[in-house]
C-alpha cells in the first residue's frame, strides 16, 4: 500500500475513533462481572450468545459458586443445567470448569496477566484473553474482534479480511494504541445501535461520510 494512502486511512481511522467516542461517551463492556475470574466466565458463556443472555445467568451462577474453587469443583452436569441457557452448555462448563482447576493448581486461583498465559488455559483464545486483559486490568495487548467489529471494520474500508487474527492485524496497524481498548466497545455498541446487519441507519449515521459502504438517500 503506498504511504500516502496508507496516511489516509490512519488519520480516517482515527476520525472515526473520535466521532464513535463523541456518539457513545459510556461505552465499555456490557457483560456484568464483580471479580475478574467473573468476568472470564462470563466471556467463556458469551460465545454464540449475546451479552443480554449471559447477564440473565450469571446472577444466579455467581451467587452459586463464589471463587475460584468453586467452578473447579463443581459437579459438571449440575454446571452445566446452571449454564444450559447460553448454549452450547456442555463445552462451556467444560472450559469454565477446568480453566478454574488449573488457575486453583497453578496461578494460585489468580487471573494471569498476559495472553501467553491466559490462552493455556482451556477455553480461552485470543479473543477472551483480549477481553480479560483490556476490560480487567486495563491492559491493551490488541484488540477484540466480534461480529459486530469484524463487520463494521469491512464496511468502513479498514480491513478486506475475513480472519479474525487477520482483522486484528490491521486494526492494530490503523487504531492508536491507546484506543485499542475502547475501540471494540465503540464499534459493538455502533453495529447495535446504528450499524445493523440487516438493516443499517445510514442516514442517522455519525460515520456516513466516513463510511464507504454508507447508503444514503
Amino acid at each position: 500500500m503506498p504511504v500516502e494512502v496508507a496516511v489516509k486511512i490512519k488519520v480516517r481511522t482515527q476520525q472515526i475513533v473520535e466521532r464513535l467516542k463523541v456518539a457513545y461517551p459510556d461505552s465499555k463492556c456490557s457483560l456484568d462481572f464483580k471479580t475478574t475470574h467473573q468476568l472470564l466466565v462470563a466471556t467463556i458463556l458469551s460465545a454464540q450468545c449475546t451479552d443480554e443472555r449471559v447477564n440473565r445467568v450469571t446472577p444466579a451462577l455467581f451467587k452459586k459458586y463464589r471463587s475460584v474453587k468453586a467452578f473447579a469443583e463443581a459437579d459438571m452436569e449440575a454446571l452445566q443445567q446452571d449454564i444450559f441457557a447460553t448454549g452450547f452448555y456442555v463445552n462451556k462448563a467444560k472450559a469454565i470448569k477446568n480453566s478454574a482447576k488449573q488457575l486453583v493448581a497453578e496461578y494460585k486461583s489468580r487471573i494471569p496477566r498476559s495472553i501467553t498465559e491466559l490462552t493455556k488455559l482451556p477455553g480461552v483464545g485470543r479473543k477472551t484473553a483480549s477481553v480479560i486483559l483490556g476490560v480487567g486490568y486495563g491492559i491493551a495487548e490488541g484488540i477484540v474482534v466480534d461480529t459486530h467489529v469484524g463487520r463494521i471494520a469491512g464496511l468502513l474500508g479498514l480491513t478486506k479480511q475475513k480472519n479474525a487474527v487477520k482483522i486484528e492485524r490491521d486494526l492494530i496497524e490503523l487504531v492508536p494504541p491507546s484506543d485499542w481498548i475502547i475501540f471494540s466497545h465503540l464499534m459493538i455498541d455502533h453495529g447495535r445501535a446504528v450499524c445493523i446487519a440487516r438493516r443499517p441507519k445510514c442516514g442517522e449515521c455519525t460515520l456516513a461520510k466516513l463510511c464507504p459502504s454508507a447508503i444514503l438517500g
